[in-house]
């Protein structure tokens, strides 16, 4: 693939000329909807998502048939500071359950029908700890926008995005408070479950790193100074899908401080995305009002790996399912006074 951004202001510039929504499919599918045999809004949000992915997909296209799922990871070098209740060595140990099908996303790949890709970031080279220095230069920032825009299929008719690596948690809520203000506790959550101990030294470090970046500027250079491979490859990915006009679901908590770096850059950026669920991390609930995305599923979740936004495939799978399927008043020979 020939390389379509050597530096941050290219990619910039590329978020700036993404297309927008299809009008005209928009407009068909919400005629359409107005037409099957159901009351008007009786299928809630189910109308309103068929309706959105038409317009992004454009034409007569209704159906999902090619899903990709694809799972980042990195790991990062303020895991040393100790806020994590697991060492940085389970981000390799987990990528290769990842690969050999022993994961949780592995099965929610599986039972809906999603290619499931994952994609190592360097993960003998941590990222630099955030408290001290940025976390990439730019060679390396962009490095990993690379790989997440590569990664995605051109083929594929929706894209989840989701991640591993031991600190991304504390990385994601160093992101999202420097970005959307606040104290540093109201976005630090227990990540793998550390004890009050160690919640209160996360707490602290997301503090020293957002007193160190938070005049960074806009939030890719946000993500590039708090950030981590992993998170800049799910930008990436996320940009990508929008050039080719793939819809994607968001994951949880980490996937959003990732998206929200490019909305703070370009307002719109994430106008082809939903919000698959909403985690048990702090903060997740906070950040999702900033992005204006409401969630489609609530399950206690807070694994990561693209779990929760995998689990909504079949949410979108089956309102697109409803919006096709059902038959409208005509075709069924009801009446629709």
């Amino acid at each position: 693939m020939t390389q379509p951004f050597t530096t941050l202001s290219e990619f910039r510039a590329l978020l700036q000329q993404m297309p927008q929504m299809d009008a005209e499919a928009l407009d068909a599918a919400r005629q359409r909807d107005s037409q099957l045999t159901k009351p008007p809004g009786a299928l809630g949000r189910l109308e309103t998502l068929a309706c959105w992915y038409r317009g992004w997909r454009g034409g007569e296209v209704a159906e999902i048939t090619a899903p990709q799922i694809i799972v980042f990871a990195g790991n990062h070098g303020v895991a040393a500071r100790g806020v994590s209740a697991f060492p940085a060595a389970v981000t390799a140990q987990m990528v290769a359950n990842f690969e050999s099908g022993g994961a949780a996303i592995n099965q929610i790949a599986r039972v809906n029908g999603a290619m499931l890709d994952v994609v190592p970031l360097s993960l003998d080279t941590p990222t630099e700890d955030f408290t001290q220095t940025a976390a990439m230069d730019e060679p390396a920032f962009l490095a990993a926008l690379q790989a997440g825009w590569d990664a995605v299929s051109p083929s594929a008719d929706l894209l989840v995005v989701g991640e591993m690596g031991i600190a991304n948690t504390t990385a994601a809520a160093a992101v999202a408070c420097a970005l959307l203000g606040g104290d540093a506790d109201e976005w630090t959550g227990r990540g793998t479950g550390v004890d009050d101990a160690g919640l209160a030294l996360k707490t602290q470090v997301v503090t020293e790193g957002v007193a160190r970046h938070q005049r960074a500027g806009d939030g890719l250079e946000t993500l590039r100074r708090l950030g981590g491979r992993e998170l800049a490859a799910m930008a990436g990915a996320i940009a990508r899908a929008r050039m080719l006009r793939i819809p994607v679901i968001l994951d949880g908590f980490i996937c959003c401080a990732a998206a929200l770096c490019l909305e703070r850059s370009v307002t719109g950026a994430l106008d082809h995305t939903i919000a698959g669920h909403q985690s048990a991390e702090n903060g997740h609930s906070r950040l999702l009002n900033a992005l204006g995305k409401e969630p489609l599923l609530h399950l206690g979740l807070r694994l990561g790996e693209a779990s929760g936004a995998g689990l909504a495939i079949a949410v979108l799978k089956t309102a697109l399912a409803c919006h096709i399927g059902v038959a409208t008043f005509a075709e069924a020979g009801v009446s629709d006074a």
